[in-house]
């Protein structure tokens, strides 16, 4: 497989697919956008085996395949995402195992994991999206490595909280409640979700609360990363960060649908995330 048509392949899922990151990713340098893209095919992957069609036994089965094809990552393959992430892997000495974590998370969904604390979450959150910020920050590089990664891993759990906002009524319909019963007993919200909308409406108000929390810790990343490195963190923390003040302000709208910052709003953070970064 031709390394540059692999990393077109990724980069077409990604223009496709990531609605958000890939605002971000469009200002670093062209290697470091190409790696991005392969992280994220490879986890999209991933995802998409977790939140398809086939029986939970098929969705294991399929699981196990791709943690086979990471353990065993060959750059002469023909799969042109894992050819790209070989690539990148051989270039930015990926932190693999990260893949791992994202199939592990993707299994606490297929087997219906539900989340008694808040701690609970934190774990399925660094799992999927904490994995994530750790392979961007292989990427990015810093000189900073061991004050940057828990940072990373932190500003990772704060994009996943957001997206859980975003999506808990449309996640419920699929049987999955990933707020935790704790918190929801203690706003006075059915812990499954099935109260009115108005209950709902305040556990998310105090989930966002502990969202803006991780968004605060993690973006401490940014001083420690590379003027376009930290302009792509910026944008994409950015457009998230503007999509949990948006629920927050009103959380009811999470109920009738999924909420959403408009592109001009997105292009606006990406630019305005340049510009600071090279100031």
């Amino acid at each position: 497989m031709n390394v540059d048509d692999a990393y077109e392949w990724c980069e077409s899922i990604t223009r496709r697919e990531a609605k958000n990151f890939a605002y971000g990713i469009r200002l670093l340098r062209t290697p470091e956008r190409q790696a991005m893209s392969a992280v994220y095919a490879l986890a999209r992957r991933i995802d998409d085996i977790g939140d398809g069609t086939d029986t939970p036994e098929e969705k294991l089965d399929g699981l196990q395949l791709v943690r086979k094809d990471i353990d065993i990552l060959d750059p002469k393959t023909n799969d042109p995402v894992l050819a790209a992430v070989a690539d990148a892997q051989r270039r930015y000495d990926l932190p693999m195992e990260c893949f791992g974590e994202i199939i592990d998370g993707c299994i606490m969904d297929v087997i219906g994991t539900s989340y008694e604390t808040i701690d609970d979450l934190v774990k399925y959150c660094r799992n999927v999206a904490g994995s994530v910020g750790r392979l961007s920050l292989a990427i990015f590089g810093t000189d900073q490595p061991s004050l940057a990664m828990p940072l990373a891993d932190s500003l990772g759990v704060a994009l996943q909280l957001t997206n859980i906002l975003r999506d808990v009524v449309e996640d419920r319909s699929f049987g999955r409640v990933y707020l935790p019963t704790q918190d929801a007993l203690r706003v006075s919200c059915a812990p499954d979700l099935s109260g009115p909308a108005s209950e709902i409406a305040r556990l998310v108000v105090f989930e966002c609360g502990r969202a803006e929390q991780w968004f605060s810790e993690g973006l401490q990343l940014l001083p420690m990363l590379n003027s376009r490195s930290r302009a792509c963190v910026g944008a994409m923390s950015g457009i998230y960060r503007r999509l949990l003040v948006r629920i927050e302000r009103n959380p009811l709208a999470v109920t009738r649908g999924r909420v959403s910052v408009p592109t001009f709003e997105k292009i606006s953070v990406a630019i305005s995330s340049l510009v600071a970064a090279r100031s």
